[in-house]
């Protein structure tokens, strides 16, 4: 294990009844990192991210955090352990204002009484803690949307407000879970730019289907399938393994989701 290895995944296995999602997977994501969790539709990538983030329980395996172990995180464990994740869709509150749904994601305690705890802050307290999201709107381009209700929002724009929900946490690692999905190419190339410059404050762990988008923003990549690691480096070492073009061989091009072509 790296000295610098923040989330070390080491014999993961999870099984649903008698079907084996994961078998003794490995992953290890390093500080200041950007890896990329790729594989064919039902490799196991989210229950990877789901065992990670408390939502499966593993048959088996450990997981380490800055080199020493612990247990399997519960989803309200998260925001202390400093680990975001964002959703596969949106996930804003409709009643909430842009700025009110990413001040929630800075309150480490995760409360449900949000507007209680709000009302019980000091004038400072509170004018902190809508800094704090202003900085994280600002990081992700949607300060300008700190008024606006959800649905006033583009889906492009709504996405950005939920990676500010997520990186007002300040964050060791955040997980994103198919970020790139429903975007169109220019916002994808906005989003690659962006989370290559988020490496620089936190770790990320990508889970998605444009592999030509891992491509560009990846340090290193696994491979699943069939819910084991196959393949793991660069991504020009990844996709010149037979396993992996094997694989994919196959899969639908459509979008350049499956397509090995990334530089």
């Amino acid at each position: 294990m790296k000295e610098n290895s923040l989330l070390s995944v080491a014999n993961l296995s999870v099984n649903f009844g008698g079907l084996n999602a994961l078998s003794d997977v490995f992953l290890q994501v390093n500080a200041n990192e950007v890896v990329g969790l790729i594989g064919p539709n039902g490799a196991g990538k989210t229950t990877l991210f789901n065992a990670i983030s408390g939502l499966v329980k593993p048959s088996q395996g450990t997981i380490a955090l800055h080199g020493e172990k612990i247990s399997w995180p519960e989803p309200h464990q998260l925001s202390k352990l400093a680990i975001a994740r964002t959703l596969q869709g949106v996930g804003l509150f409709a009643g909430l204002t842009v700025l009110e749904n990413v001040m929630m994601g800075a309150d480490r305690h995760r409360s449900s009484h949000f507007f209680r705890d709000i009302a019980g802050l000091s004038s400072r307290d509170e004018a902190r803690l809508r800094e704090r999201g202003m900085q994280a709107l600002a990081w992700t381009g949607a300060h300008t949307f700190a008024d606006k209700f959800p649905d006033q929002l583009t889906y492009p724009d709504s996405k950005r407000v939920a990676l500010a929900r997520a990186l007002v946490l300040e964050p060791a690692l955040l997980l994103l879970d198919e970020p790139a999905a429903g975007l169109g190419h220019d916002d994808i190339e906005k989003l690659a730019t962006l989370i290559k410059q988020i490496k620089s404050k936190c770790a990320v762990l990508v889970v998605e289907h444009h592999v030509d988008f891992v491509s560009k923003i990846s340090d290193r990549v696994y491979v699943l399938n069939f819910g084991k690691v196959i393949s793991s480096g660069t991504f020009g070492e990844v996709k010149l393994n037979p396993e992996v073009i094997s694989a994919y061989l196959g899969a639908s091009n459509d979008s350049g989701t499956s397509s090995l072509g990334g530089k």
